[in-house]
């Protein structure tokens, strides 16, 4: 899948890092912990400044540094969009292959995908910190990037909520934290005007098709179902255990969504469009008997905006809510 401005490459200060508690011990009450973490620290590298900022990670990783980084690394498209979006464009020195947003984002260095990280080439870039998706790289990879001394933090928004609260972490982060809190709070508006237009109306039962073969959807705690939530619409395998389960032709059927929804694999594809002819939809339009394709209510996305876990997924539930007061529209004209 997938800020014009000029950017800086120079060389700076790696920013001093203290040590994190073993990972053992957030298994502590929190007071206990919170008593043991300030005594290793202060035992291991004396009193931590009093200005120095303390960041946790999606892995739970505590995080203390005196100066803002000034190279990073992202590995996933989204996570450099939302660096953009809390202000550290310009701390940017590489990027994972298909970030191309903004445009400034294209002229970063490239270090891969999650497939096939250049690992040699992400150290050349003597980065202070790597953000990395724990899902899109292999943990080999990560590991030789942790024993060449680099610093890895996990940044893996699994809610809508949690796309603004990575905004202003970052923004903490790299030393932005204004202009990050604006950010987030437009983001959080734009959302909670969506939530609120959609409040009172009737549901839609969806099936979110990610992949064909295997045919894949998403459960509930995907970020997708959350999007489905703000538009009033059901989210027919939301109870299915794996975060995107396999699921059978047989299992749709039965379910029969009124509305069948994809990412669109196309570059610069509309935010939505009903394309019951798109190839993604071959295999339901051998199902004619299903509600959705009795009335056509196949929608395909832009796959950037629905599947990116950054700033522009409020664009994506915006399509999304359109796709389904159409869905609406017709049922209540039928």
């Amino acid at each position: 899948m997938s800020d014009t401005e000029s950017l800086r490459s120079r060389r700076c200060e790696a920013p001093r890092w203290r040590a994190r508690p073993p990972a053992s011990a957030t298994r502590w009450p929190p007071r206990r912990f919170a008593s043991f973490a300030a005594v290793f620290i202060a035992a291991l590298l004396g009193p931590v400044d009093a200005n120095a900022l303390s960041v946790v990670d999606d892995a739970g990783r505590t995080f203390f540094l005196e100066r803002p980084p000034q190279r990073v690394v992202t590995l996933a498209p989204s996570l450099a969009e939302l660096v953009f979006a809390a202000g550290g464009g310009a701390a940017l020195v590489g990027t994972s292959a298909l970030s191309d947003y903004p445009a400034a984002a294209r002229t970063i260095a490239q270090v891969g995908d999650a497939g096939r990280l250049d690992v040699e080439k992400v150290i050349a870039l003597k980065p202070d910190l790597v953000l990395i998706w724990q899902r899109g790289n292999t943990s080999r990879q990560l590991e030789q990037l942790e024993a060449a001394g680099i610093r890895l933090f996990q940044l893996e928004p699994r809610r809508l909520a949690d796309v603004a609260r990575a905004i202003e972490r970052l923004g903490a982060l790299l030393g932005h934290e204004a202009s990050a809190t604006r950010r987030a709070a437009e983001l959080r508006a734009s959302l909670a005007r969506l939530r609120a237009a959609h409040a009172s109306a009737a549901p839609v039962r969806v099936f979110y098709q990610v992949w064909q073969q295997p045919l894949m959807t998403v459960n509930r705690r995907q970020i997708i179902d959350d999007i489905l939530g703000v538009c009033a619409g059901t989210n027919v395998f939301a109870d299915l255990a794996p975060l995107v389960p396999t699921v059978s032709t047989e299992a749709v059927v039965t379910a029969d969504p009124e509305a069948i929804l994809t990412a669109s694999e196309q570059t610069g594809a509309a935010a939505w469009r009903r394309d019951p002819d798109s190839a993604a939809f071959a295999l339901w339009r051998r199902q004619p008997r299903l509600t959705a394709v009795r009335h056509g209510w196949l929608y395909t996305l832009d796959g950037d905006l629905i599947s990116r876990q950054g700033p522009r997924i409020v664009d994506g539930a915006a399509a999304v809510c359109s796709v389904l007061d159409e869905v609406r529209r017709e049922r209540a004209a039928r």
